[in-house]
């Protein structure tokens, strides 16, 4: 019989993007460890997994609850573990700007954590979620991975630390590290409670309850969207990618969505799903301090490295939502 292969390790496993991950790996037939405290996390997002891998698959996955700050959490996740997929964060660029302390704490604290107990159990590779958040006031367009300014918020702050930390790690200890800056990740199980949801599940969510969503600024903002299915297949290529050890890599599509046209285009997919929104207007508010204004990713270093082919489009993934959604049980339609 072949060996059993090792498992990999999904921090955040319960969040958008980690239960996303989970899901790839446990169809792709190996073990799968989650790490997850439920203070960002959704155990829904798990049982949506369960549900689309089905029970036999399921079963490979094992879930340790607990803080990725604390050692002996980490420690226990990590046992066994050949590739550590980081993904848990306090992502949000305004939630950082009314709790620094919480979102540092969290965001280079518990990645530390991560990354002390993988060298120590002999992890042989960590990939990480990173972020544009990181080029800053650095105004060039498209981002390029070579050159990054100054944070303009504390979320981008820890992720720019987060990198050097990563980059400490394996200079000193040998441990490998890719890290991948996601531009605007996009996709299903993204929440859209709460005052720093992302603007993509809050729009649908509000124009669906008959709300006119809110535009900060003039609108003419752009931001590189990306679906979390393209952010899946650049972790899973990071993963066992030679030349990417030790870099850091944009992921996106590489083209830039002004948030009037991402607004178009929400509008357009519900109303398609026969939601009574054609005629709502977005409401305009003061720019939020801590907000880039341009963001579009340059992806070739990502296509030469990773082999990373970017979606063309973003419109597909705003059905899928609009669909996922209209298909959930006791929603009414219409606004």
């Amino acid at each position: 019989m072949p060996p059993t292969p090792s498992p990999a390790l999904v921090t955040g496993a319960a969040g958008f993007i980690g239960s996303h991950l989970v899901e790839e790996l446990l169809r792709r037939g190996g073990p799968v460890i989650g790490l997850d405290d439920f203070s960002t996390g959704h155990r829904s997002n798990l049982a949506a997994v369960r549900a689309a891998v089905g029970e036999e698959a399921w079963r490979r996955f094992r879930l340790v609850e607990g803080d990725v700050r604390d050692s002996a959490v980490c420690a226990e996740a990590c046992s066994g573990v050949e590739v550590i997929f980081h993904q848990a964060a306090l992502s949000s660029v305004p939630l950082s700007m009314d709790q620094p302390a919480r979102v540092l704490s969290v965001n280079v604290d518990g990645f530390v954590q991560i990354l002390d107990v993988a060298r120590r159990a002999g992890v042989r590779r960590v990939v990480f979620a990173s972020s544009s958040a990181v080029y800053g006031d650095d105004i060039t367009v498209p981002a390029r991975e070579d050159r990054i300014g100054r944070p303009l918020s504390p979320y981008g702050a820890s992720k720019a630390l987060a990198e050097q930390v990563a980059a400490v790690f394996s200079s000193c200890f040998g441990l490998e590290t890719v890290g991948l800056r996601y531009f605007n990740v996009v996709g299903t199980r993204q929440d859209p409670a709460g005052p720093y949801a992302a603007v993509v599940p809050r729009w649908f969510r509000e124009l669906r309850e008959g709300r006119r969503p809110t535009i900060f600024g003039d609108g003419e903002t752009t931001r590189d969207f990306c679906p979390v299915a393209d952010v899946v297949a650049a972790n899973l290529l990071a993963a066992s990618s030679a030349e990417a050890a030790g870099r850091v890599l944009n992921v996106a599509r590489g083209q830039a969505t002004t948030l009037n046209q991402l607004f178009l285009l929400i509008r357009r997919v519900l109303a398609a799903e026969g939601v009574d929104c054609a005629q709502v207007e977005p409401r305009h508010a003061d720019f939020r301090p801590g907000d880039v204004r341009h963001s579009r990713a340059d992806v070739r270093a990502a296509r030469e490295i990773l082999g990373f082919v970017p979606s063309a489009d973003i419109e597909p993934v705003l059905r899928r939502i609009a669909a996922e959604e209209s298909g959930s049980a006791g929603r009414p339609k219409g606004c």
